[in-house]
């Protein structure tokens, strides 16, 4: 596939001019603005992610997506990610194939066990089956994408034999990532599920992938697999310069980890953290459109990438603010990543 430019949102909550914090319903809205404006600049892809949390809007990535499809034409949709663990496979695809029949086969799914676990007791499950359930689910979902009566059993679900499931897809299949977090066990298995590797790099050093992206490749070689695409999910925000995208960012980003960190016993972020994140190593794509481009460049050849999403929301950086970044990353980043990737 040619070299594609993405962006993603997990529907967070934002503030709006006056430092009001939006309800729900306003920030649904807002994300459907945002892809129609990613649409008609000529981005790739689009997708939203999945939380069950109030920093959060979005709880149904499909629903969200139809809308979408409905008010787009050309944008690829889907999911990023998708918390198969939690969920029921057959759902899962059926939802994915309805919003490919509704988007004229622009669905994708990009499947993950959660970085989050509030779906886990919400939905009934037990969060010391969280590596099983993914491993079981995966599977039966890499049955279902061949479209043809299906025949499983596990431990997860009850059994299926000789069903079909609908409706199917024009194409034949949905479009398959799993999203991994740096662990090689989910690299083997995005391979051996025959479904696209997405790495969702939020912090550290970009680099430090490119060993899980040969690990990738030599699964597939090794079981006779042609290779298939490999993208990077990580945040990021464009402004005019990199001093204005740092000083638009940082306290939003500074906001919304620290909670994350309380959550989990983690010392607040600081600014030094974040700059260093920002810099050519890291992991935050924050900066000019020249900037933010070189970065792009450099990790997409470092790590042979097919595609990189921007996860272009921040906290609570206000809805105008991503929008200008959607505009800068589609007129001005983009051109000169493609021109490079050629």
């Amino acid at each position: 596939m040619d070299f594609q430019l993405g962006l993603g949102t997990f529907g967070d909550v934002t503030v709006d001019e006056d430092g009001r914090l939006l309800e729900h319903h306003e920030v649904l809205r807002n994300v459907v603005e945002e892809a129609k404006l990613a649409d008609r600049l000529g981005i790739d892809f689009f997708g939203v992610g999945e939380h069950h949390r109030e920093d959060f809007a979005v709880t149904a990535p499909e629903v969200v997506l139809a809308a979408i499809a409905s008010e787009t034409r050309n944008i690829r949709i889907g999911s990023a990610v998708t918390v198969l663990s939690s969920d029921d496979p057959v759902r899962v695809y059926q939802r994915f194939a309805t919003l490919d029949a509704i988007s004229e086969g622009r669905a994708e799914v990009i499947l993950g066990r959660g970085s989050f676990t509030e779906s886990f007791p919400l939905f009934g499950y037990a969060l010391n089956e969280y590596g099983r359930l993914f491993e079981e689910k995966a599977s039966l979902f890499t049955e279902l994408r061949n479209e043809k009566p299906i025949t499983w059993r596990g431990t997860t679900r009850p059994p299926l034999s000789n069903q079909m499931v609908y409706p199917k897809t024009k194409g034949g299949s949905i479009v398959t990532w799993i999203g991994v977090g740096g662990s090689p066990d989910s690299v083997i298995r995005a391979a051996r599920n025959s479904a696209g590797l997405m790495l969702a790099i939020i912090g550290g050093q970009p680099s430090r992938f490119a060993p899980l992206v040969e690990l990738y490749f030599k699964t597939l070689d090794e079981m006779g697999q042609d290779r298939l695409p490999v993208g990077v999910h990580s945040p990021g925000h464009v402004a005019d310069s990199d001093e204005q995208a740092i000083e638009e960012v940082w306290p939003h980003h500074q906001a919304l980890f620290s909670k994350i960190g309380r959550e989990r016993g983690w010392p607040p972020i600081s600014r030094a953290q974040f700059e260093h994140g920002v810099g050519p190593d890291g992991a935050l794509y924050v900066g000019s459109p020249e900037t933010v481009a070189r970065k792009i460049i450099k990790n997409s050849k470092l790590l042979n990438l097919s595609r990189f999403d921007m996860k272009y929301s921040n906290g609570t950086l206000p809805h105008s603010k991503l929008m200008k970044s959607i505009d800068l990353y589609a007129t001005k980043v983009a051109p000169l990543v493609l021109e490079a990737m050629r």
